[in-house]
């Protein structure tokens, strides 16, 4: 498989970091952050994304969407990355859409998808429970109630989770909180009896939430894929927003290294272009270097997950580990090659290092996934 964008995608890439250049600049979420924004987005862009498509490019068309794969998602994530464009895009338009597509039933997918193509529901993913990330450990309780489920617990850190209309929950229905077997997912209402939301205020000025389940009922139309046997959809369903995020890290490290290329060629010390001393000429060599090996993975781990998407997962745990160590690389450099006015809030390149800590964290940080990396290939 070529290592190289179709023409579709390379179309798709180069329209949407023009719309987002012009309609969701770096400005706009300094507007958010300034304002005090609830949402941590701009809901009007938002609905201009879905009218331009690319909250259905998971989806399949018999639902509204342009089913036009993984690499697609990727570049609009990436460029996203680029510009620090907050939305619910990977919660939704990539983890809910390919829950539902992959998982869903009938009745779910003809629901959900047509609102998720139209703007209208966000979904969210509420898997964590604790401090690190770990899917497989879940001691929030499903059980048995009538012809439904009643569910108590409590899970954290569930990005978009303060304005979703609909969360992804994963419950115990069977075996002990460590255990692979026995989890099961549901679509939980966010507006459903006993869900409690607290939104939290996130370093990169967007928000996430805790979520606290008192007694929640739900049908047993509310199972998303197979009672007790839920860990291998849960996977596959963080495996697409953690490749998502990884094409988001790689736009934001690209971003890093053209700003701060852009800074060293203006900026002058000792009467010189600082661009010119060769110390700082390596550092930028070796930062593109790490950035492109980056680049690659994240396609590889994109394609792959349209090819065969069940044997996506040690690519996609490798790029991002990868790129979880190359996007906080190119905004360390670019804070340190901007010298002390990297360290203010007049320049871009100090909102950067905030996204890229958080997006490296979220689903699984880079040690996270070195390790499971490292179990994979049995060493």
């Amino acid at each position: 498989m070529a290592m190289v964008l179709n023409e579709e995608a390379g179309m798709l890439k180069d329209a949407a970091r023009g719309y987002l250049a012009t309609s969701a600049p770096v400005s706009q979420l300094r507007k958010l952050r300034d304002s005090g924004s609830e949402d941590g987005f701009d809901r009007s862009t938002w609905a201009a994304m879905a009218e331009m498509g690319w909250t259905g490019v998971l989806v399949p068309e018999e639902h509204g969407g342009a089913e036009m794969g993984h690499v697609a998602a990727g570049v609009i994530a990436e460029e996203m990355g680029r510009t620090l464009t907050a939305s619910p895009y990977i919660s939704t338009a990539i983890m809910g859409a390919t829950a539902l597509t992959r998982h869903g039933s009938d009745a779910q997918k003809s629901e959900w998808l047509p609102k998720i193509v139209a703007g209208e529901a966000i979904t969210a993913l509420a898997a964590d429970e604790g401090r690190k990330h770990n899917p497989s450990s879940v001691a929030v309780k499903a059980e048995r109630a009538g012809n439904g489920f009643k569910l108590n617990g409590r899970k954290t850190f569930v990005a978009e989770g303060h304005v979703a209309d609909m969360l992804i929950v994963s419950a115990r229905t069977a075996g002990s909180e460590t255990e692979a077997e026995g989890i099961t997912l549901f679509l939980v209402p966010r507006d459903a009896a006993g869900v409690s939301v607290d939104r939290k205020d996130t370093v990169d000025s967007r928000h996430a939430a805790d979520i606290t389940l008192d007694n929640v009922e739900v049908t047993a139309d509310a199972v998303l894929g197979e009672i007790d046997n839920g860990l291998g959809a849960l996977e596959a369903v963080l495996d697409a927003g953690r490749a998502g995020l990884s094409a988001e890290m790689s736009g934001s490290a690209q971003q890093c290294l053209d700003s701060t290329v852009g800074y060293l060629q203006e900026r002058k010390q000792f009467g010189q272009i600082i661009g010119s001393f060769q110390a700082l000429q390596h550092r930028a060599a070796h930062l593109y270097s790490e950035i492109e090996l980056g680049k690659s993975i994240v396609l590889k781990a994109l394609q792959t997950l349209d090819a065969a998407p069940e044997h996506a997962a040690m690519m996609v745990t490798a790029a991002k580990a990868k790129l979880g160590q190359v996007a906080q690389l190119a905004a360390r450099e670019g804070i340190q090659m901007h010298g002390g006015m990297g360290m203010t809030d007049e320049f871009d390149i100090g909102l950067y290092i905030k996204r890229i800590r958080v997006a490296e964290a979220l689903y699984g940080d880079a040690n996270y996934h070195a390790d499971k990396f490292a179990r994979m290939r049995n060493y």
